[in-house]
């Protein structure tokens, strides 16, 4: 018997389209789980109830100073303050002492908790990393205990929800990045000021340039060695060809040599003894004598510049540098010139306000 198409199973069952799935695993995704939401209910609770005992305690001290004595006598209201002294002061205190064991019996359970679980690395993390809850136990510093408040907005936070509108969070965050600007300013400008007043002294300038050049010695050497293997060796390499250097120093060593002979009395003397050929043999030697000078200085070029004694050279050239005397008052005067300039741009840079160029203020 064949099914009815109408009634078979496969037809009743609807299948979800791929946007419907893709939307129930975003709602999915985006519930936050169960337990975090019941210990953020708990939190705010805490919060709360922190809020309401902090708002009392404060109204108290403010109804118990000699300043609200005045303001009452002031006011002809002396009876009714009287009256909050003697009936509602020492039970809001009372309701504070047993709000402030309330929190430190809460406090050990979360940390016989954090122990059980595991939270932290160590079993004594826990009033260390919860700093702020444990002095908050203390009447006198009754106010950390706000500080929950942070720790509730940020598990707000991890759980998707919009704790303050987005342009608050801006704002907060620009003052934020302000403060720290202008502090971390003020400790570098001052370290900078510092430092240049030690380097005023002669031993310590000294002392300084030692134990830079001594670290970086290797670093130096290495980067004259490349400095002069691009810029000098491919100049020494030239005059070992016939290039137009090579050829104006061989033309000259050619006419110093050819000078040489003819400024020879002698020679000029013994070749004048010849008859006839005398002249000519004195003109062809002078040529010879240019020409002479000329295959000398390129057959020089070529046996002492070929590149392994260039490079041989550019070596030793490089570690006679980095491992020079650093006593030498020129060098001294140049590297403390470097350091100075160095600090002034940054010094400069750093008092350059980046929060002035933000967008929330309208400068």
């Amino acid at each position: 018997m064949v099914p009815n198409p109408t009634t078979s199973p496969a037809t009743d069952t609807k299948k979800p389209l791929p946007n419907q799935l893709q939307d129930s695993s975003k709602s999915q995704r985006s519930r936050p789980p169960a337990p975090n939401r019941l210990k953020l209910t708990y939190d705010i609770v805490i919060l709360m109830a922190i809020s309401i005992d902090l708002f009392f305690i404060s109204i108290d001290a403010i109804l118990m100073s000699n300043f609200s004595n005045n303001v009452a006598n002031w006011l002809t209201i002396s009876e009714q303050l009287s009256w909050y002294q003697i009936t509602l002061h020492d039970p809001l205190r009372t309701a504070g002492g047993f709000f402030t064991i309330f929190l430190i019996t809460e406090l050990l359970v979360r940390w016989a908790i954090a122990i059980k679980e595991q939270v932290y690395y160590r079993w004594f993390f826990f009033p260390f990393v919860h700093w702020y809850e444990v002095l908050g136990c203390f009447p006198q510093l009754r106010a950390l205990r706000l500080f929950r408040a942070v720790v509730i907005g940020r598990r707000l936070y991890q759980l998707g929800y919009q704790v303050l509108p987005q342009p608050w969070i801006r704002r907060i965050r620009f003052y934020i990045d302000l403060l720290l600007e202008e502090l971390s300013d003020r400790v570098i400008l001052t370290t900078i000021n510092n430092y240049k007043q030690q380097l005023t002294d002669p031993e310590m300038r000294q002392s300084l340039i030692e134990s830079t050049i001594a670290r970086n010695r290797e670093d130096i050497e290495a980067a004259i060695l490349s400095l002069l293997r691009q810029e000098v060796a491919p100049q020494l390499q030239k005059l070992a060809g016939k290039s137009n250097a090579s050829s104006t120093i061989a033309s000259a060593v050619g006419h110093a040599i050819q000078d040489g002979l003819a400024n020879t009395p002698e020679l000029r003397r013994y070749l004048r003894l010849i008859p006839i050929a005398g002249s000519l043999i004195e003109s062809q030697l002078q040529h010879i004598g240019h020409s002479i000078g000329e295959n000398v200085v390129y057959s020089l070029n070529a046996r002492l510049l070929d590149d392994e004694r260039i490079d041989a050279l550019m070596i030793a050239i490089a570690h006679g540098i980095a491992h020079i005397n650093t006593s030498n008052a020129a060098l001294e005067t140049l590297l403390s010139n470097i350091i100075a300039d160095s600090l002034n741009e940054f010094e400069a840079q750093i008092k350059v306000q980046q929060w002035k160029h933000r967008d929330m203020l309208n400068l």
